[in-house]
């Protein structure tokens, strides 16, 4: 029987994460074509795209302040906490990483999230549930987890996922307006049963596409958490320290309060104890499922 390595797991959700891209950007090109033709101007979607653009390129350049805020965290320094700080320059050696910023959150609960623009920018947050919690090869495993998504440009390809679900959402809001308020029926007449039919077309769209656009983040978001567990598993050698503390995370009842619905995604478990998602709407993979596959690998 063939067992995934730490090699084919990653390439793998490689491979998945891209074909989800795509097929985003696909979807968005079939839909401005839509919306183009029922409107009969670009302008009004290149203004949709400058705007969702925009609000993107502020939450990218600021997304590490935010988060950071939210969570109430503070700074620590190498003498606050050596070992931790050392645990982590030791596997951005290994990654060959700059050393982030490590910052702590004062919560009971077992979670950490790490944010920012690029690695040079980067920063890893812990909590203090976290610490106490975990021992040394879990605490790694978690540590090189961040680190992979931080290695890997997810803030960047997240903040891309986030341009394009904001432009979609923007422009099915502004369709559905134009054709309530102007209905556009004297256009149809002008361009015949093809054009009606790209109206009804256009509407259902505008109605399901920030619906699918949505779905298709939630994905992307997934499949990178997959690729961040195989990635730290790869920079530790050792996958079950990951799988461990992601035992050890999930089971633990304590709510993490400093969690929002706006920096869920962020944290390398949800947050969000007790409730009931359905698997399409989740932020994260079912644990289970990235368990099972942290302990099929084979360094």
């Amino acid at each position: 029987m063939f067992m995934p390595t730490l090699y084919t797991q990653k390439d793998k959700n490689i491979r998945k994460t891209w074909f989800l891209i795509t097929g985003f950007l696909v979807f968005i090109i079939g839909l401005g074509y839509v919306f183009s033709y029922q409107f009969q101007s670009p302008v009004i979607l290149l203004v949709a795209v400058l705007f969702s653009t925009l609000m993107s390129f502020i939450s990218y350049w600021y997304s590490d302040k935010i988060a950071l805020s939210i969570a109430g965290a503070r700074e620590v320094k190498h003498d606050e906490n050596p070992e931790l700080y050392h645990i982590l320059e030791n596997l951005c050696i290994t990654a060959g990483l700059p050393m982030p910023r490590l910052y702590i959150i004062n919560e009971a609960a077992p979670n950490a999230f790490a944010t920012g623009r690029d690695p040079k920018h980067a920063v890893v947050a812990v909590t203090q549930g976290l610490l106490q919690k975990l021992n040394r090869s879990e605490l790694e495993g978690v540590l090189a987890h961040e680190l992979s998504h931080i290695g890997n440009y997810d803030m960047l390809l997240s903040t891309v996922v986030v341009v394009l679900v904001g432009f979609i959402a923007l422009i099915s809001d502004w369709f559905l307006r134009w054709n309530f308020w102007f209905g556009g029926r004297d256009r149809d007449n002008d361009r015949g049963q093809l054009g009606a039919i790209m109206m009804i077309a256009g509407i259902i769209l505008a109605i399901l596409s920030p619906l699918i656009a949505m779905l298709i983040q939630l994905a992307i978001s997934r499949k990178r958490e997959y690729l961040a567990d195989a990635s730290g598993a790869l920079l530790t050698r050792y996958p079950d320290g990951l799988a461990s503390a992601l035992e050890k995370i999930s089971a633990d009842p304590t709510p993490l309060r400093a969690a929002t619905n706006a920096t869920a995604h962020l944290y390398i478990s949800n947050p969000f104890k007790g409730k009931k998602i359905s698997a399409l709407f989740m932020t994260h993979p079912p644990v289970a499922d990235r368990i099972k596959a942290l302990r099929g690998m084979e360094a």
